[in-house]
């Protein structure tokens, strides 16, 4: 009998795995145990809850503002025991936070096989966005398994030295836990008690939905955006705009001072997956920093503009529903002005068109580790 281990920190590695997790658990010939960091708590929480994955380990890192290196160090020295107990053919990891590269560090130091979902996205840059490019870089490097959302991130882990044979084109998960979401999703859940929020979707006004929180954005670009938000508020009254605020006092403080007096901005606390998936369907324009809204966006015909200077996601820039407009406010006021007064501009960016998959990348991670089976429970 195969056994996995799927670690898993932050609420968007959960949103992504939750459908590897939910598939493996189905297969008979299969032991599938879960592991969460809890390097995010009550926003990976939610998240567990609605798709109804309880954990087998739990190693609750999480404490107030702590730094890199005690967030990998935490997590390195508690999965060493984990692995020591659990005993997994196959750890199975995700993406570029310190949760991923961190499981794939103390795999590695183990022998244990190492399978890496969300592989071969790159930037170039190993600072941005910082540490998420770096942790990616590393966790390849240690990998003896690729999954490869697309043909863009085949061909650049090919260009790092990984074998054909290693690398398996799937799709992004990302895009299953989407589809399944909205279809089951019609209104907001009983966890909603701003009255806001469905106000302003019975209302029918256009939504512009806001995230941002990425480390590299801290400080003056975070303070560029929320001034362009001030202009865009201003300038179109009608427009309304909701930033659900991410709880890391680097980002709320300064969000709430600056937005918080500001009749068409609405401030939230982060809102449970289901609740955010129904707010993007809603929303008129998507405006983020984050990497898995670059690949929602797209499959509900919605325009997304990203608040970064680089992306490992070029493949939407290239069909047009995304936009890189980095953090300078005038860039930002300009693309949002476009969008919101300039038909034909919009109907550009909002067809849906999603080259990162088609529901179903689940399924082909379940099928080839189910058809290599024998070949993973063979030791390193």
């Amino acid at each position: 009998m195969l056994k996995i281990l799927v670690v898993i920190g932050t609420r968007p590695e959960a949103i992504k795995m939750a459908p590897v997790i939910l598939s493996l658990k189905k297969q008979k010939k299969l032991i599938c145990e879960v592991c969460v960091t809890a390097q995010h708590r009550d926003m990976l929480d939610q998240v567990l809850t609605f798709f109804q994955i309880k954990p087998d380990y739990d190693l609750n890192i999480m404490t107030g503002n702590q730094q890199l290196n005690t967030i990998t160090a935490k997590i390195l020295s508690a999965l060493d025991e984990i692995y020591q107990q659990c005993k997994p053919d196959l750890v199975l990891v995700h993406g570029d936070t310190n949760t991923s590269f961190a499981a794939a560090l103390a795999a590695f130091y183990r022998k244990i096989k190492i399978g890496h979902i969300e592989a071969g996205m790159r930037t170039g840059n190993l600072q941005l966005p910082f540490p998420e490019e770096g942790n990616r870089v590393l966790t390849t490097q240690i990998s003896n398994y690729h999954f490869a959302p697309t043909k863009e991130n085949v061909a650049h882990l090919k260009r790092s030295g990984v074998k054909t044979k290693n690398i398996i084109k799937t799709g992004n998960t990302v895009i299953d836990s989407l589809l399944l979401t909205s279809k089951k999703v019609k209104s907001f859940t009983s966890a909603i008690t701003d009255s806001r929020l469905t106000d302003i979707i019975q209302s029918k006004k256009k939504i512009i939905l806001v995230t941002g929180h990425r480390r590299e954005n801290l400080g003056n670009p975070l303070a560029q955006i929320c001034d362009a938000l001030l202009q865009i508020a201003n300038k179109f009254p009608e427009t309304t705009i909701i930033y659900p605020v991410h709880p890391n006092p680097n980002v709320n403080k300064p969000v709430y001072a600056a937005l918080n007096n500001t009749p068409n901005i609405i401030l939230t606390h982060p809102l449970d997956y289901p609740d955010f998936v129904l707010l993007m369907k809603h929303a008129y324009i998507l405006l983020t920093d984050s990497g898995g809204i670059q690949e929602e966006g797209p499959s509900l015909g919605k325009p997304v503009l990203v608040l970064r200077e680089i992306t490992e996601r070029p493949e939407a820039l290239k069909a047009g529903t995304v936009k890189l407009v980095g953090t300078k406010s005038k860039n930002i006021v300009q693309h949002v002005s476009a969008l919101l007064t300039s038909k034909t501009a919009y109907q550009k960016m909002s067809l849906k068109i999603n080259p990162y998959g088609d529901g179903n990348a689940a399924a082909r991670i379940t099928k080839w580790i189910k058809a290599n089976a024998q070949i993973l429970k063979k030791t390193t």
